[in-house]
């Protein structure tokens, strides 16, 4: 007998491509033209394996504002033809269009001007994605969301037992911001002072500028946090720092989510973000990086968050990044269900290995 979901359709995911080939900027706008699922028995019949979901919200933003319309701004900035049909990475020939199930499951229900009600629903929306086996990709949305997405994630997977690696130009350590404890300057220190993620478990690559204070890094130091500043991916190298924050992933947490803030990156390759930082990643280390934790490490969750459009410059480059953050993700998902974790993973064809031609 078949599945019925609380819709009265039969479960499953639903196709919203009427044509073989649809551009991206016509037809219904879901993330790589993959199908939705609208209830947790459309991922479980489906099998979804990774479940790309917004969470249109910008109330704890405390520069400018605007990240709100990043989900939508990120699933419509693609330029690919027809990716429902496939999207080989090019640098270690795999696809995860084919690769994984996939599917768009929408966005949280945000109650606007209410951030406890809405901090609630998105972390029961995220439960429930995790519960069914999936992994949630979420699209912020400003970095306040992080406290919910990865309480959720928690509330599956066992408090304690999740770690986090933290890209960010800032801490978001904050005690409060302005007296407000949720804010997109305190998710870090409200996640480990719950208890959902321990301090050992955070790591934070990126961080730059003119705070935290004093107070703020001793926190963090106290918390036994592990913080990896730009002074030192300066001195050291973004490769030795990955290597070194690859392995303190691995060290204690069973489950790793990631937290992309896309300034991050230098204000060249994000610009449409409400706190840009100079000084920041390139592009290229940060796809990179996130495919690498994906693949040899592994994850249960990610959010890319901080996303403006409405601040981006040119063509959406900051939307297209994001976007790119989600699919080296899903790529390094896909290396890993094929076996391909061996360390900083590339195929031969691509890097120029013996007989393979250079031109």
């Amino acid at each position: 007998m078949a599945t019925r979901s609380r819709t009265g359709r039969t479960a499953g995911p639903i196709d919203l491509n009427r044509y073989d080939v649809t551009p991206p900027y016509a037809g219904f706008t879901t993330f790589m033209r993959q199908p939705i699922c609208l209830t947790p028995e459309d991922l479980r019949v489906g099998e979804i394996e990774v479940a790309i979901c917004g969470v249109p919200w910008d109330g704890t933003q405390s520069t400018r504002s605007g990240s709100h319309a990043g989900p939508q701004g990120i699933r419509s900035c693609d330029y690919y033809p027809n990716p429902q049909q496939g999207a080989l990475h090019q640098h270690v020939r795999v696809d995860p269009v084919k690769e994984l199930r996939m599917a768009d499951y929408g966005d949280a229900d945000v109650i606007i001007g209410d951030t406890t009600r809405t901090f609630k629903n998105v972390r029961t929306f995220i439960q429930e994605i995790a519960e069914t086996g999936a992994v949630p990709m979420i699209l912020g949305g400003d970095h306040g969301i992080t406290w919910p997405d990865v309480s959720g994630i928690a509330d599956v997977y066992g408090f304690g037992s999740v770690g986090v690696v933290h890209f960010d130009a800032h801490a978001d350590t904050a005690m409060d911001m302005m007296g407000n404890l949720a804010s997109h300057g305190t998710p870090m220190r409200r996640l480990i002072e719950s208890g959902a993620v321990l301090g050992k478990n955070f790591v934070q690559v990126g961080l730059r500028g003119y705070w935290p204070d004093a107070p703020v890094l001793a926190w963090m130091e106290e918390q036994g946090m592990r913080s990896h500043f730009m002074a030192e991916i300066d001195r050291r190298g973004f490769a030795a720092v990955l290597e070194t924050a690859v392995a303190e992933a691995l060290d204690g947490a069973q489950h790793l989510f990631l937290s992309v803030d896309v300034d991050v990156a230098d204000p060249a390759y994000a610009p449409g973000t409400g706190s840009p930082e100079p000084g920041g990643l390139t592009s290229r280390e940060l796809l990179w990086a996130v495919r690498r934790l994906a693949a040899e490490v592994g994850i249960v969750g990610l959010d890319v968050v901080e996303v403006a459009p409405v601040l981006d410059a040119g063509n959406r480059i900051t939307c297209l990044l994001a976007h790119r953050v989600v699919m080296e993700a899903m790529t390094g998902l896909a290396m890993r269900k094929l076996g391909l974790v061996s360390p900083d993973y590339m195929d031969p064809r691509a890097a120029g290995g013996p007989g393979v031609s250079a031109r």
